[in-house]
């Protein structure tokens, strides 16, 4: 018998939902060392098939690169299990014999993970082990993109999880991404949080949807180059953050501002680095291509190398071109180099002095990308301390490639390839999301006061109270 695509997706959710629910409840009861178990068992597994799951996404979403994949792939198994290892997330968590306070961390039950087609994989990954660890089952909702290669993800991680311990249907995949699967899947009963990667839209929808939820914004991060900085060092971290993965990562980097003294210097190191300064006609042409006439990204452009975007947009580069740069001066809708670009892409800001920089950051971020990153490059303490108190960030980076600072491959951040971008940003959380943004904090408390005493007070309260109002009555 044949179904309706949508009726058997939102059907799909519901079988997985459930399940998912039955498996959370054992996960529930199990001790942090048997979590830990599972966790490391998932990870050793995906890290083994990383090649193969990067081969599969690039072939299935044609952004990226395989290598940049597979080191995605590894990071989120290997880096996030190793720092997680000695976590607790679950059971008495702190004791206060002084205040008589106990806090134990609760499991928020199942969880529906919401994955994007740009680390289709990678997030996967990232997404079930912080979610095992912290003793909560979880649900996956792919994009049309990416079905394939998630589905296989969720299955190494699925099988290495219940090898370990795990019960069945402890993690799940939509097989079918559609709207309604989705919707089914973030409105399901059993769901308690959505974990909500992705694009503008369907991080909407997760907070639209009823439910608590953790999700992102846009990234649209400027990178500074202070007059204190080591300008080829700094070129050198925009040059492997930009071309990582072909700037797919959120967090890279969106616009270089420099001031005026250090145009010419900036420029020069640039150009002999491989970035593309691009004339006036060129950048017009190349901005047809990125965005359409609606304002919203062009996918075909997602994850695409530098040379490659100019022959589409029509014009010639040197060979050995890694990023192209366009001049820029304003920020806004009409502006469409002041917007995230996801591909190696850059505005070019020269502004006159330090404030005028720092000015240029805030309208670049309240256009878009208030909360997510921004990146300085400086030697000067008291300038980098004069941006972080007025940037509106939640990850503020120094002298670091943004893409891998922002995600914790290069700091000491959580790694995360869910990146909160705090109330400035529309989300939930500031966070590099962790397995105990996804328990709840129980408090124990044992009675202090002697309630005898209390009661006493409280009826002093009250007759004085009844006086006041006797006399107001006379």
């Amino acid at each position: 018998m044949d179904f309706d695509k949508d009726l058997a997706a939102r059907q799909e959710a519901r079988v997985l939902s459930r399940r998912a629910e039955k498996a959370q409840k054992v996960l529930s009861g199990f001790s942090q060392e048997q979590l830990d178990k599972i966790v490391e068992a998932v990870a050793k597994a995906f890290s083994a098939s990383s090649v193969e799951l990067a081969e599969l996404a690039v072939r299935e979403t044609g952004f990226g690169n395989t290598e940049d994949k597979v080191r995605k792939n590894r990071f989120a198994s290997e880096k996030v299990a190793a720092n997680v290892r000695n976590q607790k997330c679950v059971g008495v968590l702190k004791e206060d014999p002084g205040e008589k306070l106990w806090q134990v961390g609760v499991p928020v039950g199942v969880i529906c993970g919401i994955v994007p087609s740009t680390n289709p994989t990678s997030t996967a990954c990232y997404k079930a082990l912080i979610a095992l660890k912290s003793g909560n089952a979880i649900v996956f909702s792919p994009h049309p993109k990416a079905v394939s290669c998630t589905l296989r993800a969720a299955q190494i991680v699925s099988d290495a999880a219940e090898k370990a311990g795990a019960p069945k249907g402890s993690v799940g995949c939509l097989s079918m991404a559609s709207m309604a699967g989705c919707q089914e899947l973030m409105g399901a009963k059993e769901v308690k949080l959505i974990l909500a990667t992705g694009g503008p839209g369907m991080v909407k929808a997760a907070y639209s949807s009823g439910k608590p939820a953790i999700g992102v914004g846009a990234g649209n991060g400027p990178a500074y180059i202070h007059h204190t900085a080591d300008v080829k060092k700094a070129l050198a971290c925009i040059l492997e953050s930009k071309t990582f993965d072909n700037g797919t990562v959120c967090a890279s980097e969106q616009s270089i501002i420099v001031e005026k003294g250090m145009e010419e210097t900036v420029r020069g190191a640039a150009k002999s680095m491989g970035f593309y300064f691009m004339t006036p006609e060129e950048a017009g042409k190349l901005a047809k291509l990125l965005f359409r006439p609606t304002g919203a990204l062009n996918p075909e452009i997602v994850g695409k190398p530098a040379v490659r975007l100019a022959e589409m947009a029509g014009f010639p580069v040197p060979p050995g071109t890694k990023i192209l740069v366009a001049r820029e001066e304003q920020a806004g809708p009409n502006y469409p180099y002041s917007m995230e670009k996801l591909c190696p892409v850059l505005a070019f800001y020269v502004m006159e002095n330090e404030d005028a920089v720092l000015n240029k950051v805030v309208e670049v971020l309240e256009h878009e990308g208030a909360g997510h990153t921004f990146a300085m490059h400086a030697e000067d303490r008291a300038a980098v301390e004069k941006f972080a108190k007025a940037v509106p960030v939640s990850r503020f980076l120094v002298n670091t490639p943004a893409a891998l600072g922002g995600i914790g491959a290069t700091t000491k951040l959580f790694p995360a390839l869910t990146l909160g971008c705090g109330a400035v940003g529309g989300s939930s959380s500031s966070n590099n999301i962790g397995p105990m943004d996804l328990v709840n904090i129980r408090r124990v408390a044992w009675g202090v006061e002697d309630p005898q005493t209390q009661v006493q007070v409280d009826g002093d309260l009250v007759e004085l109270l009844a006086q006041k109002i006797l006399e107001r009555l006379k």
